[in-house]
């Protein structure tokens, strides 16, 4: 099994590389999850008090929830993840999402390579690097039309914390990648070499 790491902030266009490789690939082989399902659950918090957390600090997510479900992948057992609100700001008390062992495995998200226990489980730690202007209105943009947030919100957790903790967390986590892809989905040359590493080792099975 194959497990790749795909990281990078806010807007980079990480999912798009992701979904790119994955599309190339062919989705049936390769599983997918996004560490956003693993944001811990606060169900004892009301509403207004979960918007005030931090979600873009690493002790936001629940790693040792998804690092047992990579080793469950990893020893060809299916795994469960929780489903992730983001207009609640809460786990679906509803929906789980099935993950099956394949033989690749990627895993998308702002922090995947800020753990050192997570990044002990990638086989390629891939950083996707884009300008700090278009992460941003590519947020604002995103947080508009699928969360339906406000100007004022997006700009005062901004601010707050998407920009401190950019800097301190996963703008040095770049630092473990082994494979750099600047400006994200654009950048088809760094999809292709991503993709031909993938188609290798589905080779080589």
């Amino acid at each position: 099994m194959l497990m790749i790491g795909i990281a990078g902030g806010t807007g980079s266009g990480k999912t798009t590389v992701a979904r790119s490789v994955i599309d190339r690939i062919g989705a049936d082989k390769v599983t997918f999850i996004s560490q956003d399902n693993y944001y811990k659950n606060f169900p004892e918090l009301i509403l207004e008090e979960r918007e005030r957390l931090n979600y873009d600090h690493p002790l936001a997510f629940d790693n040792e929830l998804l690092i047992r479900d990579l080793k469950l992948l990893r020893e060809g057992r299916r795994a469960v993840a929780p489903v992730y609100d983001f207009s609640r700001h809460a786990r679906s008390e509803t929906e789980t999402l099935e993950l099956k062992p394949n033989r690749i495995v990627v895993l998308e998200g702002l922090l995947v390579l800020a753990d050192q226990h997570v990044r002990d489980l990638l086989d390629i730690k891939v950083f996707v690097d884009t300008d700090p202007d278009v992460r941003i209105l590519r947020r604002v943009l995103r947080d508009i039309q699928e969360r339906g947030r406000s100007i004022q919100s997006i700009y005062d957790q901004y601010l707050e914390t998407v920009k401190p903790m950019h800097e301190a967390f996963i703008e040095p986590s770049k630092k473990y990648a082994d494979l750099i892809i600047p400006e994200g989905g654009h950048n088809q040359v760094g999809i292709q070499l991503l993709s031909a590493l993938m188609e290798n080792v589905l080779n080589e099975a």
